[in-house]
């Protein structure tokens, strides 16, 4: 777990939160073939968000800590480190 746990609903936003969860914590993004492209250093819970912020579509984390975000499709995404 790299991040901060995020504070309760009932709670104000934490600035660690802020500055080390997905997705207020993104260093850059980018559009790779189609592909969103988040750099920054998440986690699986990370992971959970986007793929509630991007229904239908296969998110994956990379092995830089980032997050993918790819069209919808079958099966599980190539990550685009592996495609170049």
């Amino acid at each position: 777990m790299s991040g901060p746990d995020l504070p309760a609903a009932d709670e104000p936003m934490t600035v660690d939160a802020l500055l080390h969860r997905w997705p207020t914590a993104v260093v850059k993004a980018e559009l790779v073939d189609g592909v969103l492209l988040f750099a920054g250093d998440f986690d699986d819970r990370d992971v959970v968000t986007a793929e509630r912020t991007y229904p239908e579509r296969r998110v994956l984390l990379n092995s830089d800590g980032g997050i993918e975000v790819h069209p919808a499709g079958p099966g599980q995404p190539r990550p685009l480190a592996d495609r170049y």
